[in-house]
């Protein structure tokens, strides 16, 4: 069982799938996942990476593009929900979650921090709840995600 927990954002998703416009850094980004993967991380895709990607994948690049990037994402998604992908899909927030994180969202708007991203640290949270001794993050290419990580407790 991995004692390193690490939730992908969008911005990292949508460069290892390799969107058009989107795919920055992809090199170091394909680097860094093979020496989380050496250590032995569970990735955990949530929610709301998942349909972020795929907005973003609707938006960008030509036609052929889109359809190409649209398929490997659907390839990817279906894999990890059979457990053939190197993430698990994280549990998908419940009516009543979000009801509570309402309050929480004009503020973080005015940090420009969206409702996706507000979802992931929830996510992040809840984790950090369950499982205090593991080592918890949120690997973003967004400077406001990069800060939460839960260093693993000895």
């Amino acid at each position: 069982m991995s004692r390193i927990i690490c939730l992908i954002d969008t911005s990292v998703f949508v460069t290892i799938l390799n969107v058009p416009k989107l795919n920055r850094d992809r090199d170091e980004i394909l680097n860094t996942f093979e020496k989380h993967k050496n250590r032995k991380c569970k990735f955990m895709l949530p929610i709301a990476t998942i349909l972020e990607t795929g907005n973003h994948i609707a938006q960008n690049g030509d036609g052929r593009q889109r359809r190409d990037v649209a398929n490997l994402f659907i390839q990817e998604v279906r894999d990890t929900f059979d457990g053939k992908a190197p993430y698990t899909i994280s549990e998908c927030p419940l009516t009543n979650d979000f009801a509570r994180w309402l309050s929480e969202f004009p503020e973080l708007a005015m940090r420009e921090i969206g409702f996706g991203d507000l979802t992931i640290i929830k996510e992040f949270e809840r984790f950090c709840a369950i499982s205090p001794a593991k080592e918890i993050f949120i690997w973003s290419l967004d400077n406001h995600l990069t800060s939460y990580h839960q260093k693993a407790k000895v």
